[in-house]
């Protein structure tokens, strides 16, 4: 399956899981259940999820280093400073947390556990593809970072 190997940004993965989690309240309708407070707990997580994200964001340009997801290659320096220091991926935390917070706004047991398919998918095709290349880029810094630090939390 290396072909799937960093071909699908991120994004657009995480376009498919929103799709799939919105057919799956109608699909699964027997799953429906009344979780507590959904306009607080969403909106706490989206909140939560926009900080993560942003963050990520704003140390990789502080760093003068790519953003893009698909081209780890052309990556000029390991970043382990700010979010960095306590996630190797805050940009696809942040996505996690939104697709847990669109799954608890749908209001169905399916549509929050798909979000973990997501995690699946992340760590064999994005991920693992993306640390090889990152060691191969960067050596014993990266290979040094990655044990200080967790890939999600």
């Amino acid at each position: 399956m290396a072909v799937l190997e960093r071909k699908v940004p991120p994004v657009a993965l995480f376009i498919l899981f929103i799709i799939a989690s919105a057919f799956c309240k109608n699909w699964f309708a027997n799953f429906a259940f009344d979780f507590p407070f959904p306009a607080i707990v969403v909106s706490l997580m989206v909140i939560l999820s926009g900080y993560i994200g942003c963050a990520g964001v704003l140390e990789f340009r502080k760093a003068k280093t790519t953003v893009n997801p698909i081209k780890v290659d052309t990556a000029s320096t390991v970043v382990e400073s700010g979010i960095f220091a306590y996630t190797r991926n805050p940009m696809y935390l942040a996505l996690l947390i939104l697709l847990f917070a669109y799954g608890y706004w749908q209001q169905n047991i399916i549509s929050l556990v798909l979000p973990f398919g997501f995690i699946v998918y992340m760590n064999r095709f994005q991920i693992q593809p993306e640390e090889q290349a990152l060691s191969k880029l960067f050596g014993e810094q990266y290979t040094s970072y990655k044990s200080r630090v967790r890939r999600w939390i």
